[in-house]
């Protein structure tokens, strides 16, 4: 039974993320800007005051991008290899900045995992024991966290809780059984509010040991994000007055510029739905509905799989939606908040991809 909480709750979450878009508004309209504080005081920062020490790595700070070279690929989330010791599959991730094309005018300065945005995706399977290998080329410290996964806690990427910073130059291996199956992602831990939004961050997946049925024909993985570009210089992106993003993008690409789903009639497309950024996104499918199949990595049972045509996805929230091809033609699939389907408040753009479903 719906309960009037659980009703109101998408309607409270919405709310919040008007106010995140569109900032704090002071008494006759006026907008209320962070402040910039040195900090040296000691003090903390009071609401609304932003604390800065001016180093690279603070959210007021931009991205370094010079000496960054240009990204050697155009696609992110590129299914990463692995070699095998023993019965461990073994996989490695670099931290590194690099220069990164969101739309062909739009170069931002990303934080990356092996030069690409997304990082690479990392698809092992119920049962395995995996080895990830960090090295830290970033010019501040980092860590990964396995979102959603459980494993051994010194493996988990908390900074300074289960484990030290990796420093610039360091490595650091995370080793874990894959007890799990489903949707997940990898994202630094450290100052999280800087390094996630300027693209450390990865998708995760794990098939079942035992599948429950057969596989779909098209399965993607789609990472929600936000970005902030300012007259070529890149800063992270954050729900707070004068930080708000411009740019938003399906894996690391804002339209036209996303990749596009091309299937035939009757095939079975599988959504992975990551919520990368510090945002809510309410995903809508044009033409047939949709059926949700995992919600964080658990898979629904069939009885209880809702038909929609649009999820909210929220920061950190997987959802996987099976969609059939059962209508030929173009068909759009966007975020519902209009603000968030435009480049630099110009539309179409943002976060939008086109289905093509053929004969």
């Amino acid at each position: 039974m719906l309960t009037a909480g659980m009703l109101l709750l998408p309607v409270l979450m919405m709310m919040l993320v008007s106010a995140c878009d569109l900032g704090s508004l002071a008494p006759g309209g006026s907008q209320v800007t962070a402040t910039a504080s040195p900090g040296s005081d000691g003090a903390k920062p009071t609401p609304g005051e932003l604390k800065s020490t001016g180093k690279v790595g603070d959210p007021d700070q931009p991205i370094p991008a010079d000496g960054v070279e240009t990204a050697s690929v155009d696609e992110g989330a590129q299914l990463l290899p692995y070699k095998m010791d023993g019965d461990t599959k073994v996989f490695e991730l670099t931290a590194k900045p690099v220069r990164w094309k969101i739309l062909p005018d739009v170069t931002v300065t990303a934080w990356s995992y092996n030069g690409m945005v997304p990082g690479p995706l990392i698809r092992v399977t119920e049962g395995d024991k995996v080895r990830i290998i960090l090295h830290n080329r970033l010019p501040v410290p980092t860590t990964i966290h396995w979102h959603g996964m459980v494993l051994p806690n010194g493996m988990d990427g908390v900074p300074d809780m289960t484990q030290p910073p990796v420093q610039p130059g360091q490595d650091f291996t995370y080793e874990f059984p894959v007890r799990q199956s489903g949707t997940y992602w990898y994202h630094s831990h450290f100052h999280s509010d800087v390094q996630l939004p300027v693209g450390l961050y990865g998708p995760l997946v794990i098939d079942p040991k035992v599948p429950a049925g057969p596989p779909p024909d098209v399965d993607q993985v789609l990472m929600l994000s936000e970005w902030r570009w300012l007259e070529g210089d890149t800063y992270p992106a954050m729900p707070m007055a004068g930080m708000e993003p411009n740019y938003f993008t399906i894996n690391g690409k804002s339209f036209p510029a996303t990749k596009e789903i091309t299937l035939k009639k009757g095939q079975r497309l599988r959504l992975r739905f990551v919520g990368a950024g510090q945002f809510i996104h309410p995903m809508h499918i044009h033409g047939p509905a949709f059926k949700i199949v995992g919600t964080d990595g658990h898979a629904v049972p069939e009885d209880q799989q809702l038909t929609k045509d649009t999820v909210l996805v929220g920061p950190g929230e997987r959802y996987d939606v099976d969609w059939v091809a059962s209508e030929t033609g173009d068909w759009m699939l966007h975020c519902h908040i209009p603000h968030h389907t435009t480049n630099a408040h110009e539309e179409p753009g943002g976060l939008m991809l086109m289905i093509h479903v053929t004969p």
